[in-house]
């Protein structure tokens, strides 16, 4: 890839999906978000969540811990059957240990504790997504390159 394709592949904007019911979170991430290439998008349930990840790839979806139909297990059970399953960060007011372990010992990427750090989120978010181009993004580069 040339500099000048490296370049204009770091100004895409990149979809980060938040699954949560409550309007402060949709509001915080937008706020979060505002001033980089990240565009969040949001969903209330995860049958949204699930729809808008058919049509619109997303390498992050953060996810409340309840939601009104599920739970983030749900979503994680349903994302590693999506062609190319984006990285669940789970969020909770009652993020604790016990969540924090549960999380990454079943397979999902961290934890945000509420209410939302904008430095935290982001940070998260921007490793999450590293990740993902890795495992996703690199296989098909190579591929093009034999």
């Amino acid at each position: 890839m040339h500099n000048e394709d490296k370049r204009a592949a770091s100004q895409r904007a990149v979809n980060v999906l938040l699954t949560s019911p409550f309007d402060e979170d949709h509001l915080q991430l937008r706020t979060i978000f505002r001033h980089s290439n990240w565009h969040p998008h949001g969903a209330r349930t995860r049958a949204e969540a699930l729809e808008f990840l058919q049509e619109t790839s997303a390498p992050v979806v953060i996810c409340e811990c309840e939601l009104q139909d599920g739970t983030w297990k749900d979503m994680l059970s349903q994302l590693v059957l999506l062609q190319r399953p984006p990285l669940l960060v789970v969020t909770s007011r009652f993020a604790d240990e016990r969540l924090w372990s549960e999380v990454l010992n079943l397979g999902a990427y961290n934890v945000l504790a509420k209410p939302l750090n904008g430095k935290e989120v982001f940070h998260v978010v921007s490793l999450a997504s590293l990740l993902w181009n890795r495992q996703w993004e690199q296989p098909r580069e190579l591929a093009l390159t034999a």
